[in-house]
């Protein structure tokens, strides 16, 4: 099932409102340029008990509803934690570019990814950017993140997408082509928790262009469901 967003096109200084349609979504996993980085990456999760991935990349798919751009969630129990992810969006004939949080239940991933997936909302910022404005510019591109945690605010994760594979790449080696579907948003990975992965009240993210001197940052808090039975 489908779902309309309404973002706002930030686009040649313009900003510009456009509701745009997520017929499916994807989650691209395990997407590090730098094996060392990567193999960090699964080392961390396996510290946690989930196993590693079968390939590298590897896509999962989440549905389109869990898209939000919500400033809270409602997540069952205190197991799952956000992570900082730039996402594609093909609609209109046009790639866009925004920053979300694939946040995860990683109590449920210890034993099934796949599913994990599907069991959280996945935040992203109402804001998006034309890719072919940053293209040229690509691995200078910066993603953050913030997670509140007994009360203060940490960095979590930093990077630069020199550190994730090229569009191009991630689009080829999930859809077998060049251009992404009309309609899919799609993660594209993530860094590294400074600290490891932990569960946190809030969690703030965002991208930076440092050669167009902009910043797309959005947040949302977590609230925890009961778990009984």
């Amino acid at each position: 099932m489908s779902i309309d967003i309404a973002f706002t096109l930030d686009a040649k200084g313009t900003k510009t409102p456009l509701t745009l349609s997520i017929t499916q979504g994807v989650i691209a996993g395990w997407t590090g340029r730098d094996p060392v980085a990567r193999d960090h990456h699964i080392a961390e999760l396996a510290a946690i008990g989930i196993a590693p991935p079968a390939s590298t990349p590897i896509y999962y798919r989440c549905s389109a509803r869990r898209f939000t751009t919500d400033g809270s969630i409602e997540c069952t129990g205190t197991d799952s934690s956000g992570e900082v992810e730039f996402f594609l969006l093909a609609a209109k004939d046009k790639t866009y570019v925004g920053v979300g949080s694939d946040h995860t239940d990683r109590k449920v991933e210890t034993y099934n990814i796949t599913v994990s997936k599907q069991m959280c909302d996945k935040p992203v910022a109402p804001v998006l950017w034309d890719l072919a404005e940053i293209e040229g510019h690509w691995d200078q591109i910066i993603l953050r993140s913030y997670a509140t945690i007994d009360g203060q605010r940490v960095l979590y994760q930093e990077g630069t997408l020199s550190g994730m594979l090229p569009v191009a790449d991630l689009i080829k080696k999930g859809f077998g082509g060049a251009i992404l579907p009309e309609g899919t948003a799609m993660f594209g990975g993530t860094f590294a928790a400074k600290g490891g992965i932990r569960p946190a009240t809030r969690f703030d993210y965002e991208i930076e262009d440092p050669v167009l001197k902009r910043k797309i940052s959005h947040g949302y808090d977590v609230k925890t469901l009961p778990v009984v039975g």
